[in-house]
């Protein structure tokens, strides 16, 4: 019974030759002598290098591959064109939004400067008044009424002062028409010519604009 299972698991390794075993395989033989579903433990490892080993291994790159074909490096040149395009339009358009934010602003400001004008030549005879009041207030002996109108007066100025209200003090200076209006002409060798005698009514600036015009005496 012994040599005959021998000679069936000889057998066996030549059939299974080539192929690669597990270390451990249960046998079961049907016949006369051995009893139905007999285990049969195989201890022997079989190692078996297939036949195409050779073919399993990793075939090298073509040189002509490795760094891509010629589509997908004509793909790539094509991707980085699209994007030196691409960022030239955004620099652009960057370029002109700035622009455009920067012409609103002025244009926004000037609207807002306008309207500012409007308003304070509104206020500029209430000053006017202050100024001949002030004129004809006594330089001693104040009362309290005068003293609390001379800091009305001087509150009124500083706070036009700071919205960039300023007098052209045109008196002594050369005639400009973009500043100054004329309303009297005189002859006097103790001026030059062209030159502002005289104040009538004072002239104001806006910042850089002309507020009001000075009504001036030139000497000719």
């Amino acid at each position: 019974m012994a040599k005959s299972m021998e000679d069936r698991l000889r057998n066996l390794k030549q059939e299974k030759e080539g192929e690669s075993l597990p270390s451990e395989q249960k046998v079961n033989f049907n016949n006369s002598n051995i009893l139905e579903g007999t285990d049969v433990i195989i201890d022997e490892e079989i190692d078996v290098k297939p036949a195409d080993a050779d073919a399993q291994r990793p075939k090298p790159v073509p040189k002509q591959n490795r760094k891509g074909s010629k589509a997908l490096m004509a793909e790539l040149e094509s991707a980085k064109e699209l994007a030196e395009g691409n960022k030239e339009k955004y620099t652009r358009l960057l370029a002109e939004f700035d622009n455009m934010r920067a012409r609103n602003k002025k244009e926004n400001e000037g609207m807002s400067d306008k309207g500012a004008m409007d308003t304070l030549r509104n206020l500029l005879p209430v000053l006017d008044n202050f100024d001949r009041a002030m004129e004809n207030l006594p330089e001693e002996e104040k009362t309290g009424f005068e003293e609390g109108i001379e800091m009305i007066y001087k509150q009124l100025k500083e706070v036009l002062a700071d919205m960039g209200v300023k007098p052209m003090d045109a008196t002594g200076q050369e005639f400009d028409p973009n500043f100054h209006n004329a309303v009297i002409h005189i002859e006097d060798e103790n001026y030059g010519e062209n030159t502002v005698v005289e104040e009538m009514q004072k002239g104001y600036m806006y910042k850089d604009e002309v507020l009001r015009h000075a009504m001036v005496k030139v000497a000719n």
